[in-house]
């Protein structure tokens, strides 16, 4: 870690962050010139920020303008698709079905909520990660050793749907609406997930994978010292798939092999990607992959909206002994398990008794054959 000199106590600074409500928007904002002593970064973070793919390599962008027409949904699509989440995790979809006025009215809604004064947002600030609405800086704050540049709200739409007097109004109608789009992507995008691994088209609906979303909406403001912190550190996403909303402003990056490849803002686009319970109920055929944020050197900030999707019921109970692991259509003795089964509760577990991190849970899952 950075050195802070003696006396420096991070508990106490991570706090005094937290309870002034400010985020690093509002640090951004004062204009201060060097970023506070919680946000700096160890070198080994920061080592590659700027090694980038040495190619012109980018991740996959699939037309789903077919995709309505069963005499036209060709097994080409099916197989790109199929292709894009075995061996990059990521891709971005055109002609989703969504008209370009809305995406930019929720970039716009989004954005209106991150640039009100503190003193607006402070009233949505606090830390419920698991349900409700959710203003704060960091979702995994005191979790982690280095904090990272960007504010989140975090809206839970099920299993108990926001009412609207509880979400911003200034965001609230757009991320309703956005709610229903992201979903209504996301179910087309895991039909042709399941006909890729050989289930039924209606395999992962049946499995709830859709019953459980929240939609966080980030913003990356500018940073003063890009190349001391990050925007949000190398992770992966802990459920089934995510959809991914961005304005124009760069900054994400996909690792692929052993290098980052930028994932160019195309307008229009949607992005979706693998998540780890995929990755496992897939039996390794679907792969997440590490991502990450970069410090925002722009003027203008990055915005991002994300969709995650999970799973609601868990296999052998409605309640939270269930279980779940590889789908068994796609075990055999040929293709034994990658992982064993696993609850409710690990799940949870592993991810709010982590800070942002990468691959834990299918690497604690792994059955060494």
């Amino acid at each position: 870690m950075a050195s802070h000199g003696n006396g420096y106590d991070r508990a106490a600074a991570v706090k005094d962050f937290d309870d002034s409500k400010i985020g690093v928007k509002g640090l951004s904002d004062s204009g201060i010139t060097s970023i506070p002593s919680i946000f700096l970064h160890p070198p080994q973070t920061l080592s590659d920020l700027r090694s980038c793919s040495p190619t012109d390599a980018a991740i996959p962008v699939i037309d789903l303008s077919d995709v309505s027409s069963q005499a036209r949904r060709s097994p080409k699509l099916v197989q790109q698709i199929r292709e894009a989440a075995k061996t990059w995790g990521f891709f971005q979809v055109i002609n989703h079905g969504v008209d370009v006025s809305v995406l930019d009215e929720t970039i716009a809604a989004i954005k209106a909520f991150h640039d009100q004064p503190q003193h607006v947002k402070a009233k949505y600030y606090k830390r419920e990660e698991g349900r409700g609405v959710m203003f704060a800086s960091n979702n995994d704050l005191y979790r982690t050793d280095a904090a990272s540049w960007h504010d989140s709200l975090q809206a839970w739409m099920t299993p108990e749907a926001p009412k609207a007097e509880d979400l911003p109004e200034i965001c609230g109608r757009e991320m309703l609406a956005w709610d229903s789009h992201a979903k209504g992507v996301a179910e087309t995008v895991m039909e042709l997930l399941g006909e890729g691994l050989g289930l039924d088209r209606g395999k992962f609906k049946e499995l709830t994978f859709s019953e459980s979303r929240a939609i966080v909406g980030h913003i990356y403001p500018y940073c003063p010292q890009p190349d001391l912190t990050m925007g949000i550190t190398p992770h992966t996403d802990p459920g089934i798939i995510t959809v991914l909303l961005q304005n124009q402003v760069a900054g994400l990056q996909v690792k692929h092999g052993h290098h980052w490849v930028p994932v160019n803002p195309l307008p229009g686009a949607l992005i979706i990607n693998v998540g780890d319970m995929l990755q496992i109920i897939s039996n390794g055929e679907y792969t997440s992959v590490q991502h990450r944020v970069l410090a925002n050197a722009e003027k203008s900030s990055r915005i991002s909206i994300v969709m995650f999707l999970n799973l609601s019921k868990w296999r052998g109970s409605d309640g939270p002994d269930g279980y779940y692991g590889p789908l068994p259509e796609l075990v055999s003795p040929e293709k034994p398990p990658l992982y064993r089964d696993f609850t409710a509760k690990e799940f949870i577990d592993n991810f709010y008794g982590n800070g942002i991190d990468t691959k834990s849970l299918p690497q604690k899952l792994e059955i060494q054959h």
